[in-house]
């Protein structure tokens, strides 16, 4: 089969998979596979599993789509369960990750209408990724994802991440026209960067102080990835918006934006909407793997077996020259190399049968589905430390 039909957006190694159970995927000759990668943060509940197999061809059989013209029960059901677990008020659904954010980036607009701003800006990151729409590329980082597309909206002020004291300065020269800011709690696609321990907490402060809304991009990082329900929740703090979507729908797409207070009565009828957003599959599909995540333990044991693949890591690389750190939260982990190492990712599956996926040309990243246990772990160990040694 060729793609000679397909827009040339990938570069995907030259693996094709057939099938897939809980941890494990095999392709078309039938070679089987332990996913590391989950399909980018993906299938947190692993793959086929049942109970989400039997929901969704369950309402396929039942009803897909009416559009939002209409109420729908499995909506209602997901946002209820949301916003319980989150502390969060009110839902808006989507179908990716970046029109959540697209979502979170109008209510920004919004609320700087109704303060009187003329020219409203949003504080993002350095080296951020929130999409590759044209607004969500405009808050991202890095001249790969940019290049050739100019004149991107510019309502953004880009300052380092993790760093307060260059927020502050950047409030004194823009306070009057600052709305918002958006920021990942652990940045995945430049390599698993974690935040200093109160950054977000000092945020929180300063955005409530300044009338600013705290908007978290929780796409990679949120339903249970970290150890916690949502990556916000190891600092005690509870955002103005978050935005949702990977690891909701295990597969089925959606994305969900998030708010509180005067950020969740923003919009009105007419000024926001998705055709497919929130259908009755997705919905069904979103409020199965949280009931799967919750009686499972499956939260829990994404921070038990994140600590000990860290762990394991960090004794096994030791002594690797190419290792420059090993960091990470729960099951979101990444092996900074000093060197890239050509085509790490191919030979790892090829002769470890392990799937690792490799971000910013020589960081590995990490996120196995939050099924692991203690055998996998030693698994993904023995893969990434062989694969480094044929490198």
């Amino acid at each position: 089969m060729t793609a000679a039909c397909l827009m040339s957006t990938y570069q995907p190694l030259a693996l094709s998979f057939t099938r897939g159970l809980g941890t494990r995927l095999w392709d078309q000759d039938g070679r089987e596979y332990l996913d590391a990668v989950a399909g980018v943060a993906v299938t947190n509940v692993g793959h086929s599993h049942p109970r989400l197999v039997a929901a969704i061809s369950e309402q396929a059989g039942l009803l897909l789509h009416t559009s939002n013209l209409y109420s729908i029960d499995w909506q209602q059901r997901l946002a209820r369960k949301l916003t319980e677990l989150s502390g969060l008020e009110r839902v808006f659904f989507n179908n990716s990750g970046a029109e959540a954010n697209e979502t979170a980036l109008k209510l920004a607009r919004l609320h700087g209408w109704h303060r009187g701003v003329e020219a409203p800006l949003v504080v993002v990151m350095d080296n951020a990724f929130h999409g590759r729409t044209l607004g969500t590329l405009s808050a991202s980082d890095g001249p790969a994802v940019r290049l050739g597309f100019n004149r991107l909206p510019g309502d953004f002020i880009k300052v380092p991440f993790g760093d307060l004291a260059a927020l502050e300065s950047v409030q004194r020269l823009h306070a009057d026209r600052i709305v918002a800011v958006l920021v990942e709690p652990i940045q995945g696609e430049s390599g698993v960067q974690l935040a200093p321990p109160g950054y977000l907490k000092a945020l929180s402060r300063l955005c409530s102080r300044r009338g600013w809304l705290l908007m978290l991009d929780e796409i990679q990082t949120g339903i249970g990835r970290t150890g916690q329900w949502f990556a916000f929740q190891h600092e005690g703090i509870v955002p103005d918006v978050m935005t949702l979507a990977k690891g909701l729908g295990n597969g089925v797409p959606i994305g969900a934006c998030l708010a509180r207070g005067k950020a969740a009565g923003l919009f009105t009828p007419g000024s926001h909407g998705s055709t497919f957003g929130g259908n009755p599959l997705a919905c069904r599909a979103g409020c199965t793997v949280l009931e799967i995540i919750e009686e499972q333990g499956l939260v829990d044991n994404a921070r038990r077996q994140g600590e000990q693949l860290l762990n394991r890591l960090r004794a096994e690389l030791a002594d690797n020259p190419n290792v420059l750190a090993i960091r990470g939260q729960g099951l979101m982990i990444g092996i900074e190399l000093k060197q890239p190492v050509r085509d790490l990712a191919l030979c790892a599956a090829r002769d470890h049968g392990l799937l690792i996926n490799v971000t910013r040309g020589k960081i590995i990243r990490l996120l196995p589905p939050l099924t692991l246990d203690g055998r996998e772990v030693e698994m993904i160990v023995r893969g990434v430390a062989r694969s480094l040694a044929q490198g």
